[in-house]
């Protein structure tokens, strides 16, 4: 696969990707103050890349990215399902959908976060992202 058809392939499972998390109605939120194209066009550069293309991502790091955000396990199970569906749906090879995964899930553990104390903003004046799943529900006492 040339640098060129692992791009545009990258590309459209990204695509297909944000369009299921901008549409999500729990993990939209996270992305209120993002825009999809750029977003796209970052984790395009950072997976083709990783994936053996041209390294042309400067960003941060994943873990230096998402600091403010508390996210947990069931939001990571519901971020998974949309990447494999949207690797799926793009009809992507089976090496690249298993080296992507692979990829996000080294990544996992730097990302997931314990509580909300482990959250810090990246600048001074950055909020904690905190958005409760709305599928759980705690017993009443």
């Amino acid at each position: 696969m040339s640098d060129e058809e692992l791009t545009e392939l990258i590309t459209k499972v990204n695509e297909i990707f944000y369009d299921k998390l901008f549409d999500d109605p729990w993990l939209s939120q996270i992305f209120v103050d993002v825009d999809q194209d750029i977003i796209t066009s970052q984790q395009t550069d950072f997976i083709v890349g990783a994936l053996g293309g041209p390294q042309k991502y400067c960003g941060r790091s994943p873990k230096d990215a998402h600091p403010h955000i508390f996210i947990q396990e069931d939001m990571w199970d519901v971020r998974e399902a949309y990447m494999v569906e949207a690797l799926k749906e793009a009809n992507a090879p089976e090496w690249i959908s298993e080296k992507w995964l692979k990829i996000d899930n080294a990544f996992k553990a730097a990302i997931l976060k314990g509580s909300i104390d482990e959250c810090s903003g990246r600048y001074k004046s950055e909020e904690i992202i905190n958005i409760p799943n709305p599928n759980s529900f705690k017993k009443a006492a």
